[in-house]
């Protein structure tokens, strides 16, 4: 059975540098009827597994550790049985939202995690945080940008542990050489496409 994204939305906050703010976060799931990897771990356990609906959970793969992305986190992985995958280089952040639990596992750039007959390819794409990655699933035609990429720009880079000119450059060298026709999976917000974005 081919692989299909399954897409949810979760309700909550973002927190940094003393501000909060309200944030809608996707969930995105990839998979077939028995397993699936999982994209982030946005606000609320059971928004999340209501898009897995029951299958099996190889991966959480957190594309960066700002808390909207990772606050239910070590509660979905016990829910699941399933192991935390995020980039080492996002441990400040981490440590910021969860002190005292111990790091993810790690992810490292280009790294395959496979599920259902197909694989997601971790492309390290620092700027919006020091760790943050996008997965690229060329079978799929498909990547997920975290919050590195939008329709209609890059990620914010306005708060700590980030760099605008980092963000450009992950874009410009990680993203923009991907396939035009490659849809965009985005953190928040509606999809795009490479090809729409480049231009």
């Amino acid at each position: 059975m081919t692989a299909r994204i399954g897409h949810g939305v979760t309700s909550g906050t973002f927190s940094l540098d003393g501000q909060t703010f309200d944030v809608d976060n996707n969930v995105w799931v990839v998979g077939d009827d028995q397993e699936c990897v999982v994209v982030d771990a946005p606000h609320s356990v059971s928004g999340v597994l209501a898009v897995v609906a029951g299958r099996r959970v190889r991966a959480i793969v957190l594309t960066h550790a700002h808390d909207d992305h990772v606050r239910v986190a070590p509660e979905l992985a016990t829910a699941t049985g399933a192991p935390l995958l995020l980039h080492p280089a996002d441990e400040v952040l981490w440590r910021l939202v969860h002190p005292g639990l111990p790091m993810p596992d790690p992810l490292a750039d280009g790294q395959e995690v496979a599920v259902a007959g197909t694989v997601l390819r971790v492309l390290h794409t620092p700027g919006h945080s020091p760790g943050a990655v996008c997965l690229y699933a060329p079978e799929l035609g498909r990547v997920f940008t975290g919050d590195t990429l939008f329709q209609g720009g890059p990620g914010a880079t306005g708060r700590s542990y980030s760099d605008h000119d980092t963000i450009l450059a992950s874009i410009r060298e990680r993203l923009f050489t991907l396939p035009p026709e490659t849809v965009v999976h985005t953190g928040h917000g509606p999809n795009t496409t490479i090809g729409a974005e480049r231009a």
